[in-house]
Protein backbone atom coordinates (compact mmCIF):
# COMPACT_ATOMS: atom_id res chain seq x y z
CA UNK A 1 0.00 0.00 0.00
CA UNK A 2 1.24 3.47 -0.85
CA UNK A 3 1.65 6.23 1.77
CA UNK A 4 -1.27 8.15 0.26
CA UNK A 5 -3.81 5.39 0.83
CA UNK A 6 -6.78 7.68 0.06
CA UNK A 7 -5.55 8.49 -3.43
CA UNK A 8 -4.66 4.85 -4.06
CA UNK A 9 -8.12 3.70 -2.93
CA UNK A 10 -9.90 6.27 -5.12
CA UNK A 11 -7.85 5.27 -8.17
CA UNK A 12 -8.63 1.62 -7.56
CA UNK A 13 -12.32 2.41 -7.05
CA UNK A 14 -12.55 4.20 -10.41
CA UNK A 15 -10.29 1.71 -12.19
CA UNK A 16 -7.42 4.09 -12.95
CA UNK A 17 -3.89 2.85 -13.55
CA UNK A 18 -1.08 5.33 -12.84
CA UNK A 19 -0.54 5.94 -16.55
CA UNK A 20 -4.30 6.15 -17.13
CA UNK A 21 -4.75 8.80 -14.45
CA UNK A 22 -1.85 10.81 -15.89
CA UNK A 23 -3.47 10.76 -19.34
CA UNK A 24 -6.86 11.93 -18.04
CA UNK A 25 -5.31 14.71 -15.95
CA UNK A 26 -3.39 15.94 -19.00
CA UNK A 27 -6.63 16.04 -20.99
CA UNK A 28 -8.31 17.99 -18.17
CA UNK A 29 -5.39 20.46 -18.13
CA UNK A 30 -5.77 20.93 -21.88
CA UNK A 31 -9.48 21.61 -21.49
CA UNK A 32 -8.71 24.09 -18.73
CA UNK A 33 -5.77 25.93 -20.24
CA UNK A 34 -5.80 25.18 -23.95
CA UNK A 35 -2.36 23.51 -23.73
CA UNK A 36 -1.65 19.80 -23.14
CA UNK A 37 -0.51 18.80 -19.68
CA UNK A 38 2.81 17.09 -18.99
CA UNK A 39 1.85 14.83 -16.06
CA UNK A 40 3.40 11.34 -16.25
CA UNK A 41 2.89 8.10 -14.35
CA UNK A 42 6.05 9.00 -12.42
CA UNK A 43 4.27 12.13 -11.11
CA UNK A 44 1.34 9.97 -9.98
CA UNK A 45 3.73 7.72 -8.08
CA UNK A 46 5.23 10.76 -6.38
CA UNK A 47 1.73 11.72 -5.20
CA UNK A 48 1.11 8.17 -3.95
CA UNK A 49 4.44 8.05 -2.11
CA UNK A 50 3.97 11.57 -0.65
CA UNK A 51 7.08 12.73 -2.42
CA UNK A 52 4.72 15.44 -3.70
CA UNK A 53 2.10 16.17 -1.04
CA UNK A 54 0.42 19.21 -2.66
CA UNK A 55 0.63 19.38 -6.50
CA UNK A 56 0.55 22.69 -8.37
CA UNK A 57 -2.82 24.43 -8.41
CA UNK A 58 -3.86 23.69 -11.98
CA UNK A 59 -2.75 20.07 -11.73
CA UNK A 60 -4.46 19.55 -8.38
CA UNK A 61 -7.74 21.02 -9.59
CA UNK A 62 -7.67 18.76 -12.63
CA UNK A 63 -7.00 15.73 -10.44
CA UNK A 64 -10.07 16.73 -8.44
CA UNK A 65 -12.09 16.90 -11.66
CA UNK A 66 -10.94 13.52 -12.93
CA UNK A 67 -11.34 11.71 -9.60
CA UNK A 68 -14.48 13.64 -8.64
CA UNK A 69 -13.24 14.45 -5.16
CA UNK A 70 -11.56 17.24 -3.21
CA UNK A 71 -7.80 17.36 -2.76
CA UNK A 72 -8.13 16.77 0.98
CA UNK A 73 -10.37 13.74 0.44
CA UNK A 74 -7.72 12.41 -1.94
CA UNK A 75 -5.12 12.61 0.83
CA UNK A 76 -3.19 15.65 -0.41
CA UNK A 77 -1.65 17.76 2.35
CA UNK A 78 -1.55 21.57 1.93
CA UNK A 79 1.81 23.28 2.16
CA UNK A 80 0.40 25.75 4.71
CA UNK A 81 -2.05 25.32 7.52
CA UNK A 82 -4.77 27.20 5.67
CA UNK A 83 -6.36 25.34 2.79
CA UNK A 84 -7.54 26.71 -0.50
CA UNK A 85 -11.06 27.97 -0.07
CA UNK A 86 -13.85 28.64 -2.56
CA UNK A 87 -12.65 32.24 -3.08
CA UNK A 88 -9.15 31.08 -4.02
CA UNK A 89 -10.56 28.45 -6.39
CA UNK A 90 -12.79 31.03 -8.11
CA UNK A 91 -9.84 33.40 -8.40
CA UNK A 92 -7.74 30.73 -10.06
CA UNK A 93 -10.54 29.77 -12.45
CA UNK A 94 -11.16 33.42 -13.32
CA UNK A 95 -7.48 33.95 -14.06
CA UNK A 96 -7.46 30.94 -16.36
CA UNK A 97 -10.67 31.99 -18.09
CA UNK A 98 -9.49 35.60 -18.44
CA UNK A 99 -6.96 35.05 -21.21
CA UNK A 100 -4.98 32.59 -19.07
CA UNK A 101 -3.16 35.27 -17.03
CA UNK A 102 -2.41 32.89 -14.20
CA UNK A 103 -0.59 30.63 -16.62
CA UNK A 104 1.41 33.31 -18.33
CA UNK A 105 4.35 32.66 -16.04
CA UNK A 106 7.24 30.61 -17.45
CA UNK A 107 6.30 26.96 -17.83
CA UNK A 108 7.82 24.31 -15.59
CA UNK A 109 11.12 23.06 -16.92
CA UNK A 110 10.97 19.60 -18.45
CA UNK A 111 11.91 16.80 -16.09
CA UNK A 112 15.21 15.21 -17.05
CA UNK A 113 15.09 11.49 -17.68
CA UNK A 114 17.97 9.35 -16.51
CA UNK A 115 19.12 5.78 -16.02
CA UNK A 116 16.80 5.47 -13.00
CA UNK A 117 13.85 5.93 -15.38
CA UNK A 118 15.24 3.20 -17.63
CA UNK A 119 15.48 0.92 -14.60
CA UNK A 120 11.92 1.78 -13.54
CA UNK A 121 10.49 0.93 -16.96
CA UNK A 122 12.70 -2.19 -17.10
CA UNK A 123 11.07 -3.49 -13.92
CA UNK A 124 7.65 -3.21 -15.58
CA UNK A 125 9.02 -5.00 -18.63
CA UNK A 126 10.43 -7.82 -16.47
CA UNK A 127 6.98 -8.28 -14.90
CA UNK A 128 5.39 -8.60 -18.35
CA UNK A 129 7.99 -11.16 -19.45
CA UNK A 130 7.41 -13.22 -16.33
CA UNK A 131 3.63 -13.26 -16.82
CA UNK A 132 4.17 -14.32 -20.43
CA UNK A 133 6.35 -17.24 -19.28
CA UNK A 134 3.46 -18.51 -17.15
CA UNK A 135 0.22 -17.86 -19.05
CA UNK A 136 1.40 -17.15 -22.58
CA UNK A 137 -0.20 -14.89 -25.15
CA UNK A 138 -3.14 -13.45 -23.30
CA UNK A 139 -4.67 -10.17 -24.36
CA UNK A 140 -3.66 -8.81 -20.96
CA UNK A 141 0.03 -9.50 -21.60
CA UNK A 142 -0.23 -7.99 -25.07
CA UNK A 143 -1.99 -4.86 -23.81
CA UNK A 144 0.42 -4.39 -20.91
CA UNK A 145 3.35 -4.53 -23.32
CA UNK A 146 1.77 -2.01 -25.71
CA UNK A 147 0.91 0.31 -22.82
CA UNK A 148 4.48 0.14 -21.50
CA UNK A 149 5.87 1.09 -24.92
CA UNK A 150 3.47 4.03 -25.11
CA UNK A 151 4.40 5.17 -21.61
CA UNK A 152 8.08 5.15 -22.54
CA UNK A 153 7.40 7.10 -25.73
CA UNK A 154 5.29 9.61 -23.77
CA UNK A 155 8.12 10.09 -21.26
CA UNK A 156 10.54 10.75 -24.11
CA UNK A 157 8.18 13.32 -25.61
CA UNK A 158 7.70 15.18 -22.35
CA UNK A 159 11.17 14.99 -20.80
CA UNK A 160 14.70 16.20 -21.42
CA UNK A 161 17.10 13.34 -22.06
CA UNK A 162 20.68 12.58 -23.09
CA UNK A 163 21.31 10.71 -26.33
CA UNK A 164 22.49 7.64 -24.37
CA UNK A 165 19.35 7.45 -22.24
CA UNK A 166 17.18 8.17 -25.30
CA UNK A 167 18.73 5.19 -27.09
CA UNK A 168 18.16 2.98 -24.04
CA UNK A 169 14.52 4.03 -23.74
CA UNK A 170 13.84 3.59 -27.46
CA UNK A 171 15.38 0.12 -27.27
CA UNK A 172 13.17 -0.75 -24.29
CA UNK A 173 10.07 0.62 -26.04
CA UNK A 174 10.92 -1.56 -29.07
CA UNK A 175 11.39 -4.58 -26.80
CA UNK A 176 7.98 -3.94 -25.25
CA UNK A 177 6.32 -3.82 -28.68
CA UNK A 178 8.17 -7.01 -29.63
CA UNK A 179 6.81 -8.64 -26.46
CA UNK A 180 3.31 -7.57 -27.52
CA UNK A 181 3.97 -9.10 -30.94
CA UNK A 182 5.12 -12.39 -29.39
CA UNK A 183 1.99 -12.51 -27.23
CA UNK A 184 -0.05 -12.06 -30.40
CA UNK A 185 1.92 -14.86 -32.06
CA UNK A 186 1.26 -17.16 -29.10
CA UNK A 187 -2.41 -16.33 -29.54
CA UNK A 188 -2.00 -17.28 -33.24
CA UNK A 189 -2.74 -13.75 -34.49
CA UNK A 190 0.12 -13.11 -36.94
CA UNK A 191 -1.56 -10.09 -38.52
CA UNK A 192 -1.78 -8.32 -35.17
CA UNK A 193 1.79 -9.34 -34.42
CA UNK A 194 3.03 -7.80 -37.67
CA UNK A 195 1.30 -4.51 -36.81
CA UNK A 196 3.16 -4.41 -33.49
CA UNK A 197 6.43 -5.28 -35.20
CA UNK A 198 6.12 -2.47 -37.73
CA UNK A 199 6.02 -0.02 -34.82
CA UNK A 200 8.82 -1.87 -33.05
CA UNK A 201 11.00 -1.65 -36.16
CA UNK A 202 10.85 2.15 -36.09
CA UNK A 203 11.72 2.25 -32.40
CA UNK A 204 14.56 -0.24 -32.87
CA UNK A 205 15.99 1.95 -35.61
CA UNK A 206 15.85 4.97 -33.31
CA UNK A 207 17.62 3.00 -30.59
CA UNK A 208 20.58 2.20 -32.87
CA UNK A 209 20.81 -1.15 -31.07
CA UNK A 210 21.72 -4.07 -33.32
CA UNK A 211 20.46 -6.67 -30.85
CA UNK A 212 17.05 -5.00 -30.61
CA UNK A 213 16.84 -4.88 -34.41
CA UNK A 214 17.77 -8.56 -34.52
CA UNK A 215 14.88 -9.40 -32.21
CA UNK A 216 12.39 -7.60 -34.46
CA UNK A 217 13.61 -9.54 -37.51
CA UNK A 218 13.43 -12.78 -35.51
CA UNK A 219 9.78 -12.17 -34.67
CA UNK A 220 9.03 -11.15 -38.27
CA UNK A 221 10.45 -14.53 -39.29
CA UNK A 222 8.12 -16.26 -36.81
CA UNK A 223 5.18 -14.24 -38.14
CA UNK A 224 5.93 -15.38 -41.70
CA UNK A 225 6.29 -18.97 -40.54
CA UNK A 226 2.92 -18.89 -38.76
CA UNK A 227 1.35 -17.58 -41.95
CA UNK A 228 3.06 -20.53 -43.71
CA UNK A 229 5.02 -18.17 -45.93
CA UNK A 230 8.18 -20.20 -45.42
CA UNK A 231 10.07 -18.53 -48.28
CA UNK A 232 9.67 -15.18 -46.53
CA UNK A 233 10.64 -16.82 -43.24
CA UNK A 234 13.84 -18.13 -44.82
CA UNK A 235 14.61 -14.66 -46.20
CA UNK A 236 14.18 -13.17 -42.71
CA UNK A 237 16.51 -15.84 -41.31
CA UNK A 238 19.12 -14.78 -43.87
CA UNK A 239 18.91 -11.26 -42.42
CA UNK A 240 19.49 -12.70 -38.95
CA UNK A 241 22.57 -14.65 -40.07
CA UNK A 242 24.15 -11.59 -41.66
CA UNK A 243 23.25 -9.10 -38.93
CA UNK A 244 25.73 -7.10 -36.89
CA UNK A 245 24.57 -8.91 -33.76
CA UNK A 246 25.34 -12.30 -35.34
CA UNK A 247 28.79 -11.16 -36.44
CA UNK A 248 29.60 -10.00 -32.92
CA UNK A 249 28.07 -12.82 -30.87
CA UNK A 250 27.97 -16.55 -31.72
CA UNK A 251 24.72 -16.99 -29.77
CA UNK A 252 22.90 -14.66 -32.19
CA UNK A 253 24.62 -16.43 -35.10
CA UNK A 254 23.45 -19.81 -33.76
CA UNK A 255 19.84 -18.66 -33.50
CA UNK A 256 19.96 -17.23 -37.04
CA UNK A 257 21.17 -20.56 -38.46
CA UNK A 258 18.59 -22.46 -36.40
CA UNK A 259 15.77 -20.27 -37.71
CA UNK A 260 17.11 -20.81 -41.20
CA UNK A 261 17.20 -24.58 -40.69
CA UNK A 262 13.56 -24.61 -39.61
CA UNK A 263 12.42 -22.46 -42.53
CA UNK A 264 14.33 -24.58 -45.07
CA UNK A 265 12.95 -27.81 -43.61
CA UNK A 266 9.41 -26.48 -44.06
CA UNK A 267 10.25 -25.73 -47.72
CA UNK A 268 11.25 -29.36 -48.23
CA UNK A 269 14.93 -28.47 -48.65
CA UNK A 270 16.15 -31.09 -46.22
CA UNK A 271 19.83 -31.18 -47.20
CA UNK A 272 20.16 -27.40 -46.86
CA UNK A 273 18.24 -27.51 -43.58
CA UNK A 274 20.66 -30.07 -42.13
CA UNK A 275 23.61 -27.96 -43.27
CA UNK A 276 22.13 -24.90 -41.54
CA UNK A 277 21.47 -26.98 -38.43
CA UNK A 278 25.13 -28.09 -38.34
CA UNK A 279 26.19 -24.43 -38.45
CA UNK A 280 23.76 -23.65 -35.62
CA UNK A 281 25.34 -26.42 -33.53
CA UNK A 282 28.84 -25.13 -34.32
CA UNK A 283 28.09 -21.53 -33.28
CA UNK A 284 26.08 -22.62 -30.23
CA UNK A 285 29.04 -24.68 -29.06
CA UNK A 286 31.12 -21.51 -28.95
CA UNK A 287 28.72 -19.64 -26.68
CA UNK A 288 28.42 -19.27 -22.95
CA UNK A 289 25.23 -18.59 -20.99
CA UNK A 290 27.07 -16.97 -18.10
CA UNK A 291 26.13 -13.35 -17.58
CA UNK A 292 23.47 -13.44 -20.31
CA UNK A 293 20.75 -10.85 -19.98
CA UNK A 294 18.01 -9.42 -22.14
CA UNK A 295 15.85 -11.18 -24.66
CA UNK A 296 18.52 -13.51 -26.10
CA UNK A 297 18.87 -15.19 -22.69
CA UNK A 298 15.88 -17.35 -23.69
CA UNK A 299 18.12 -19.24 -26.16
CA UNK A 300 19.49 -21.82 -23.75
CA UNK A 301 20.38 -25.49 -24.38
CA UNK A 302 16.77 -26.26 -23.45
CA UNK A 303 15.48 -23.98 -26.21
CA UNK A 304 18.10 -25.27 -28.65
CA UNK A 305 16.76 -28.81 -28.20
CA UNK A 306 13.16 -27.61 -28.60
CA UNK A 307 13.90 -25.75 -31.84
CA UNK A 308 15.92 -28.74 -33.07
CA UNK A 309 12.87 -30.96 -32.58
CA UNK A 310 10.84 -28.80 -34.98
CA UNK A 311 13.47 -29.19 -37.68
CA UNK A 312 13.75 -32.96 -37.19
CA UNK A 313 9.97 -33.31 -37.32
CA UNK A 314 9.79 -31.32 -40.55
CA UNK A 315 12.37 -33.59 -42.26
CA UNK A 316 10.54 -36.71 -41.07
CA UNK A 317 12.95 -37.75 -38.28
CA UNK A 318 10.25 -38.10 -35.62
CA UNK A 319 12.32 -40.31 -33.33
CA UNK A 320 15.00 -37.63 -33.14
CA UNK A 321 12.33 -35.00 -32.58
CA UNK A 322 10.97 -37.02 -29.65
CA UNK A 323 14.47 -37.40 -28.19
CA UNK A 324 15.05 -33.62 -28.33
CA UNK A 325 11.70 -32.91 -26.69
CA UNK A 326 12.38 -35.36 -23.85
CA UNK A 327 15.68 -33.53 -23.24
CA UNK A 328 13.85 -30.21 -23.27
CA UNK A 329 11.16 -31.27 -20.83
CA UNK A 330 13.66 -32.81 -18.43
CA UNK A 331 15.55 -29.52 -18.10
CA UNK A 332 13.00 -26.73 -18.60
CA UNK A 333 12.66 -24.30 -15.63
CA UNK A 334 9.63 -24.88 -13.41
CA UNK A 335 8.19 -21.39 -13.93
CA UNK A 336 8.00 -21.75 -17.74
CA UNK A 337 4.49 -23.19 -17.58
CA UNK A 338 3.42 -22.04 -21.04
CA UNK A 339 6.48 -23.55 -22.76
CA UNK A 340 6.22 -26.80 -20.81
CA UNK A 341 2.65 -27.24 -22.05
CA UNK A 342 3.67 -26.34 -25.63
CA UNK A 343 6.64 -28.73 -25.78
CA UNK A 344 4.58 -31.53 -24.20
CA UNK A 345 1.96 -31.04 -26.92
CA UNK A 346 4.71 -31.26 -29.58
CA UNK A 347 5.96 -34.44 -27.91
CA UNK A 348 2.51 -35.99 -28.34
CA UNK A 349 2.63 -35.13 -32.06
CA UNK A 350 5.98 -36.89 -32.49
CA UNK A 351 4.55 -39.99 -30.78
CA UNK A 352 1.42 -39.99 -32.93
CA UNK A 353 3.56 -39.73 -36.08
CA UNK A 354 5.53 -42.80 -35.02
CA UNK A 355 2.32 -44.78 -34.50
CA UNK A 356 2.56 -44.75 -30.69
CA UNK A 357 -1.05 -43.62 -30.39
CA UNK A 358 -1.92 -44.59 -26.83
CA UNK A 359 1.29 -43.09 -25.43
CA UNK A 360 0.65 -39.96 -27.50
CA UNK A 361 -2.86 -39.63 -26.03
CA UNK A 362 -1.44 -39.82 -22.51
CA UNK A 363 1.13 -37.15 -23.39
CA UNK A 364 -1.50 -34.92 -25.00
CA UNK A 365 -3.68 -35.20 -21.90
CA UNK A 366 -0.71 -34.14 -19.79
CA UNK A 367 -0.20 -31.10 -22.04
CA UNK A 368 -3.86 -30.16 -21.65
CA UNK A 369 -3.53 -30.42 -17.87
CA UNK A 370 -0.57 -28.02 -17.97
CA UNK A 371 -2.66 -25.40 -19.78
CA UNK A 372 -3.72 -22.94 -17.10
CA UNK A 373 -7.38 -21.80 -17.17
CA UNK A 374 -6.29 -18.27 -18.13
CA UNK A 375 -3.67 -19.39 -20.66
CA UNK A 376 -3.67 -17.62 -24.00
CA UNK A 377 -1.34 -20.06 -25.75
CA UNK A 378 -3.25 -20.95 -28.89
CA UNK A 379 -0.05 -22.51 -30.25
CA UNK A 380 -0.45 -25.27 -27.66
CA UNK A 381 -4.13 -25.65 -28.47
CA UNK A 382 -3.26 -25.82 -32.17
CA UNK A 383 -0.85 -28.70 -31.52
CA UNK A 384 -3.51 -30.60 -29.58
CA UNK A 385 -6.06 -30.07 -32.37
CA UNK A 386 -3.54 -31.25 -34.98
CA UNK A 387 -2.87 -34.34 -32.87
CA UNK A 388 -6.59 -35.09 -32.75
CA UNK A 389 -6.74 -34.84 -36.55
CA UNK A 390 -3.89 -37.37 -36.82
CA UNK A 391 -5.75 -39.73 -34.50
CA UNK A 392 -8.96 -39.48 -36.51
CA UNK A 393 -7.03 -40.10 -39.74
CA UNK A 394 -5.45 -43.22 -38.18
CA UNK A 395 -8.86 -44.89 -37.89
CA UNK A 396 -7.88 -46.44 -34.55
CA UNK A 397 -10.75 -47.60 -32.34
CA UNK A 398 -8.60 -48.20 -29.26
CA UNK A 399 -10.42 -46.99 -26.11
CA UNK A 400 -7.60 -44.61 -25.15
CA UNK A 401 -7.69 -43.06 -28.62
CA UNK A 402 -11.45 -42.66 -28.93
CA UNK A 403 -11.64 -41.26 -25.40
CA UNK A 404 -9.02 -38.59 -26.11
CA UNK A 405 -10.65 -37.68 -29.43
CA UNK A 406 -13.86 -36.91 -27.54
CA UNK A 407 -12.08 -35.05 -24.75
CA UNK A 408 -10.18 -32.88 -27.21
CA UNK A 409 -13.32 -31.74 -29.02
CA UNK A 410 -13.43 -28.88 -26.49
CA UNK A 411 -10.99 -27.18 -28.90
CA UNK A 412 -12.36 -26.41 -32.34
Amino acid sequence: MYANAKLEARMEQLGFSQAGLAREVNLAIERLTGSPGSVTDADVRRWLRYETKWPQDRIRLCVEEVLESTSEALGFIPRKKREDGPVQRRAFGKAVGGAGLALAAPQKRQRRLGVSDVERFSQDYAYIRQEDRVVGGTKRVENLAVELSLRIQSALSNGAVSSRVRDMLNSLAADAMAAAAFAALDARSPRRARTHLEKAMTLAGLSRDSQTMYRIWDHLMLTSSMREDHAEAAASAEVLKRSTAARRDPLFAALGHMRNANALSQLGRGTEALRAFALAEKHFGRTTQEGRSGWISFFTPVEFDALSSYMWAAVGEHGRAEYCLHRTLSAIPVDMTRDRALFTAHLSLSQFRQGDLEQGCSTARRAATLLLPDSGSQRTVGCLVHGRDLLIASGSKAPEVTEWIEESRQWT
